[in-house]
């Protein structure tokens, strides 16, 4: 037995009626209340009826009653409001608490243990792989939706971080988190590096001057420090050199960026240039989205191709096989779902305006969804997903609930178990 069990049980009043206390009085719970992810009782909020006395407050959960002493309950001040004792076992029978105790032993179906103890001990991708398929598909649609909306509040809560790391300055946090979804994840490290090394303030300076954008990038990339033959890299160099000092500018390593096992077009060289022409061809690209109401419109801002010496190069200095870089629609796709979206969800959070939040769920309905391993077993198990809200849904499950094996926080799990029960 442990106490996450006993938490699913109170919060879903799994066990027989009538309740009584330990000491014979008679219990009505009129709302279990919510479950408390902070230190402190398990549950906050609670309404309950002991006797004729209705009370209001929190409720702890312990496998044991004598649990109380044990975690040093009686000391903490945050401890004080609770007005049930839920235990599996009471084992004080002489030394009581001051608050009533609900024992929970053989109050409940054993077999829904029992195939909770399933779930846990099993190995499969997913505790519930052989079963989700049988869940009724309107409830595993609406549970779904709530997967996509809680992945979009965790990503809204890290950026809000950011944009106060930011000193409140958004446009600049919507340039570094674009900047390290344009690196992917091999690379994205080290182009947020690079964003928060060169200011979107000091790259404003220059937007009408493509070749000065270029060299601020790649200068504060440290990807302009050999002696080159080429041309084009030798501007860059010279450009960069006077805008360095100008700015008392100071680039990161070149050594962060990764160019093994990545497809030419992905090279950090490619990557930066393309960045470079969204940054030239966009001014004010938060503002721009954020005005913009079609998902097609603004997909088009992100058609993207490197700067004419990269048709012949994927390295500086070494000629290539000619072919255009273009800014796939992959690559577009997963800006849109990763930065875009998030922003306009953020931007709803900070003026309070349902019409951005609204957009931004609408927009993910109508992307397509993203093709990772992760994805490819879900569907192998017999989820089958197309859009990327769906998708996004069901990456946040497998990370958050499967892969920590939190089925009892889990609809799925909820209704499983129901219907094993």
């Amino acid at each position: 037995m442990n106490e996450v069990f006993l938490s699913y049980l109170w919060k879903f009043q799994l066990f027989s009626q009538p309740l009584f206390t330990s000491d014979g009085e008679e219990i009505s719970v009129k709302n279990p209340g919510q479950k408390n992810q902070d230190a402190g009782p398990d549950f906050s909020f609670a309404i309950i009826k002991i006797g004729e006395t209705i009370w209001a407050g929190q409720i702890e959960i312990h496998v044991k009653s004598s649990d109380w002493f044990k975690h040093n309950h009686q000391s903490n001040p945050k401890y004080k409001s609770v007005v049930l004792h839920v235990v599996y076992e009471d084992d004080l029978k002489k030394k009581r608490l001051n608050i009533p105790t609900l024992e929970l032993k053989n109050r409940f179906d054993k077999k829904l243990f029992l195939n909770y103890q399933g779930f846990m001990s099993n190995m499969n991708w997913i505790p519930c792989e052989t079963q989700i398929t049988s869940i009724d598909r309107f409830k595993f649609f609406n549970f779904m939706s709530s997967m996509a909306i809680e992945k979009l509040e965790e990503k809204a809560s890290k950026i809000l971080a950011q944009i106060k790391e930011n000193n409140y300055n958004i446009g600049q946090t919507f340039y570094e988190k674009l900047a390290r979804n344009f690196g992917l994840k091999v690379n994205g490290e080290a182009f947020e590096m690079l964003a928060k090394s060169l200011p979107l303030k000091v790259l404003s300076k220059h937007k009408n001057s493509l070749r000065q954008i270029e060299a601020l990038l790649y200068g504060q990339a440290g990807l302009l420090e050999n002696k080159f033959k080429d041309e084009y890299p030798l501007e860059l160099q010279k450009e960069y050199g006077f805008l360095k000092k100008k700015f008392d500018l100071k680039n990161i390593p070149a050594h962060v960026w990764k160019f093994a096992r990545l497809r030419p077009s992905n090279f950090p060289t490619i990557r930066i240039s393309q960045f470079a022409g969204l940054i030239y061809h966009s001014s004010a690209l938060l503002s721009l989205i954020l005005e913009t109401k079609k998902l097609e419109n603004i997909k088009r801002y992100f058609t993207l191709n490197a700067s004419e010496y990269w048709i012949t190069h994927f390295n500086f200095d070494k000629e290539s096989k000619a072919s255009a870089k273009h800014f796939g629609m992959q690559a577009t796709q997963l800006i849109l779902i990763n930065t875009v979206i998030p922003f306009l969800f953020v931007t709803s959070k900070i003026k309070a305006e349902d019409k951005y939040g609204e957009r931004a769920l609408k927009f993910l309905e109508a992307i397509e969804g993203e093709q990772n391993q992760i994805i490819r077993q879900w569907k192998k198990i017999g989820v089958n997903t197309n859009s990327a809200f769906f998708t996004q849904a069901l990456l946040h499950l497998k990370k958050e609930y499967c892969d920590k094996k939190r089925c009892l926080d889990c609809q799925i799990g909820y209704e499983l178990l129901k219907q094993s029960n």
